[in-house]
C-alpha cells in the first residue's frame, strides 16, 4: 500500500506534516516541514527489511526523499524518537544521502547498554558515534523558523522522546495510537506500564488543539484503513485506555494484561542491533558480508 497524507499549516507558527504509511510494519513516517521556509524534518522513516532472508532495502526511503524534491523541500535533519523494534530506521541511509545531522534521544545510551548484555555484546554499539545529537528532555532547536521542543516520553523504551514542533504539532511515536485503540505496549526489555502512563499524562498538558502524530496504526474492523493523526482533546475524552480519567493503577493492570497476549515484533531481535547503530548494518567481516548475533531463549 502507498498511501500518504498531508495535515495542513494552520498559519503563523504551525508546521505542515506529511505521513507516509508503511504498509509491511504499519508504521507512520514523517515529514514536519516550515511552510515559510519549506525547511523540514523527517522523522521515523524506515529502511525495508525482510526478517526471512535479513534483506534490506531504501524503497520506501527513497519515495520520501522524490516527494520532498519533487515539493520543493530542503531537508534539515533526520529525526528519530526511539531505537525502533519492529523496523529498521533509515537515520544512517538518509545521514548520507543528504548530508544532515541524525539525532535520537540522549538516553539511546542506556538502551544501549541494556541490549548489550541480551546480545552478549559487550563492546558493541557506541550510539554518540552514529547520531549527531542526542537530545536530552527539555532541549530545544529549529525545523527553518519553527521552535522544536524535546519530550521525555519513556515506558514503550526506556528512552523514547516526543518532538513538539512550532504551537500545534507532537510526534508522539509509541505513546499513543488513535483514540479507537488506545496506547502503545511497554513490554520490552526498560519498558514500563507505569513510565508509559506518566509520559501520556505529560503529553496531555499540550494544548487542546495539538496535533498529535502516533507511531503506529493497523486499522480496526470498523476502520479499516490506517490513520494516524489525533488531537489531545480526542485522546483526553476518548482513548480507549485512559479516556476519561483513568487512574495510573487500573491502566498499568489494564496495558500489562494486555501486553501478555502479544508475541514480540519478528523484526526486533535483527533490527535493534541495527537501529542501536543509527540503522546501520554491523561492520563487514573478512568475506564482505555483514552478519547479525541473534540471542536465543532469551526473550
Amino acid at each position: 500500500m502507498s498511501l500518504s497524507r498531508t495535515s495542513p499549516s494552520r498559519g503563523n507558527g504551525s508546521a505542515e506534516v506529511i505521513g507516509f504509511y508503511d504498509e509491511d510494519t504499519g508504521s507512520i513516517q514523517y515529514i514536519a516541514m516550515d511552510p515559510a521556509t519549506r525547511k523540514a524534518a523527517l522523522i521515523d522513516v524506515v529502511m525495508g527489511f525482510d526478517p526471512t532472508n535479513a534483506a534490506t532495502d531504501t524503497e520506501g526511503a527513497d519515495r520520501i526523499l522524490r516527494f520532498a524534491k519533487a515539493e520543493g523541500i530542503e531537508i534539515e535533519w533526520v529525526l528519530d524518537t526511539h531505537p525502533h523494534a519492529d523496523h529498521l530506521m533509515a537515520s544512517s541511509y538518509l545521514k548520507e544521502r543528504l548530508g544532515v545531522p541524525n539525532a535520537i534521544g540522549a538516553k539511546v545510551t542506556d538502551i544501549a547498554a541494556l541490549w548489550r548484555d541480551y546480545y552478549n555484546m559487550p563492546d558493541a554499539f557506541a550510539p554518540e558515534q552514529d547520531f549527531d545529537r542526542l537530545f536530552a528532555d527539555g532541549d530545544t532547536f529549529r525545523i527553518g523558523d519553527l521552535p522544536v521542543r524535546v519530550m521525555l516520553s519513556d515506558g514503550h523504551t526506556l528512552g523514547s522522546i516526543t518532538y513538539v514542533v512550532g504551537d500545534d504539532a507532537a510526534f508522539v511515536h509509541d505513546t499513543f495510537m488513535l483514540p479507537d485503540v488506545g496506547t502503545s505496549r511497554c513490554d520490552f526489555p526498560g519498558g514500563t506500564a507505569h513510565d508509559l502512563y506518566r509520559s501520556l499524562q505529560e503529553i496531555l498538558k499540550l494544548p487542546d488543539d495539538t496535533r498529535l502524530f502516533i507511531g503506529h496504526d493497523y486499522g480496526t474492523d470498523d476502520r479499516p484503513g490506517p490513520a494516524w493523526e489525533s488531537t489531545v482533546a480526542e485522546q483526553r475524552r476518548h482513548n480507549a485506555h485512559i479516556g476519561g480519567g483513568v487512574s495510573e493503577d487500573d491502566y498499568v493492570d489494564l496495558r500489562e494484561a494486555r501486553d501478555k497476549t502479544l508475541s514480540l515484533p519478528d523484526r526486533m531481535l535483527h533490527v535493534l542491533q541495527m537501529n542501536l547503530r543509527a540503522g546501520r548494518a554491523p561492520d563487514a567481516e573478512s568475506d564482505g558480508n555483514s552478519y547479525l548475533k541473534i540471542p536465543m531463549n532469551r526473550l
